[in-house]
């Protein structure tokens, strides 16, 4: 699968300079391409030039709203962020349909930080735009959640984070959903969990999109999950995750057929796999809610069997009883075994719903300090009608 990648805000434009650093990974490891476009959209200068591996010219890393903000964004207030990019939305749409291999993409993805300003207002905005005028391409949203420290120190995190959410739900075809939180290392600099956590979110489509453009033969797995696949299974509120179990650095040629230790090991290794991924989901969640999932194995072909196939299929559907699942293996000589999971069409999402009610709340309790306010003010002016004025 080839996406188009648009990053929206500091936080997206990172998250998508992640993605062109796959990219260039998998052009010089594996000869292909999954990312034929990677564009950065911000109203700050200075977090535009922060990239490192998105082409640095004007149509790559894409300032919108200069007369408004004077390039140096929009300070967490997404309604501004949104009106330029209605302003602005004619200036994206052309520098993201000009990359050199547009037309081979099977969809776009959109990623912005939800608490932010520039992103969770101009993400939304734009993906609507781009659904208008290319309707036969998907367009998915990559939506990072906010710390927990942000929801209790700024007071616009809730309200960017529930708006954005609403409104990208409304128009994309599908929402990523990543809780930052889940991959923070407390004893790390900020810089460095930054980073890692950019990385981290990212990593887990690389084996996936790369499974479907494969051109070797002896990397093509017997029962390939590409775009179509990927396409069907999207839908909706979706979470993702990544697990691996290393495997032993030498085997001998008959060992995996005649020892029973052996072959458990071998089972009980991609169990480990897919527990690993369930539990680094990108976003704590029941895998009960999800109509629609899919997992991708990637492995070695001698560690790859129709037991293991069973097992995994079998575990997932304990896990997932009312999901539609699809499967994939990927042939790789690596030395892990690797799985991807995703699920999709959930039913129920606690955090969102979380967002959902403290803005309500945050909202009533904002009238009502309103009212008290204004209450206040009248009776200090009701005070001053007895004094004189000298204007």
């Amino acid at each position: 699968m080839k996406l188009i990648v648009v990053g929206f805000g500091q936080c997206g434009s990172r998250i998508a300079d992640e993605f062109s650093r796959l990219n260039a990974r998998a052009r010089l490891h594996r000869r292909i391409e999954i990312v034929p476009g990677a564009f950065a959209v911000n109203t700050d200068v200075a977090d535009l030039s922060s990239l490192s591996s998105i082409k640095s010219d004007f149509r790559h890393r894409i300032l919108i709203g200069n007369r408004k903000t004077g390039g140096h964004g929009v300070g967490k207030i997404n309604e501004m962020g949104a009106e330029v990019a209605r302003q602005d939305s004619d200036k994206v749409i052309e520098a993201v349909g000009s990359a050199k291999r547009f037309y081979e993409a099977d969809a776009f993805l959109l990623i912005a930080g939800a608490a932010g300003g520039t992103g969770s207002g101009s993400m939304p905005v734009m993906a609507q735009a781009i659904k208008a005028r290319y309707k036969d391409k998907p367009v998915y949203a990559l939506m990072a959640l906010p710390f927990e420290h942000e929801e209790k120190t700024e007071a616009r995190t809730v309200h960017n984070t529930a708006t954005c959410l609403k409104a990208a739900y409304s128009v994309a075809d599908a929402v990523f959903l990543a809780d930052n939180q889940r991959y923070v290392h407390k004893d790390s600099s900020l810089a460095s969990n930054m980073t890692a956590i950019n990385r981290l979110i990212a990593e887990p489509f690389y084996d996936l999109l790369c499974a479907g453009e494969e051109h070797r033969a002896k990397n093509i797995g017997s029962r390939l999950l590409d775009a179509g696949d990927i396409g069907q299974t999207l839908r909706g509120w979706t979470v993702l995750g990544w697990g691996k179990s290393p495997l032993p650095i030498i085997r001998l040629p008959f060992e995996r057929n005649r020892n029973f230790r052996k072959k458990s090991t071998e089972t009980h290794r991609g169990i480990q796999a897919m527990d690993q991924a369930i539990s680094n989901l990108s976003l704590n969640c029941n895998p009960k809610d999800a109509c629609s999932a899919l997992y991708l194995l990637s492995a070695p072909t001698t560690e790859m069997n129709m037991d293991l196939v069973k097992e995994l299929s079998d575990y997932l559907i304990e896990l997932a009883p009312g999901a539609v699942i699809r499967y994939g293996d990927y042939p790789r000589r690596d030395s892990a075994l690797k799985i991807t999971v995703i699920l999709s069409q959930l039913k129920r999402v606690e955090r969102v719903k979380e967002y959902y009610q403290k803005l309500s709340a945050a909202l009533k309790e904002k009238k009502r300090r309103q009212e008290e306010i204004e209450a206040e003010l009248k009776e200090l002016i009701d005070a001053s009608d007895s004094v004189p004025s000298i204007l």
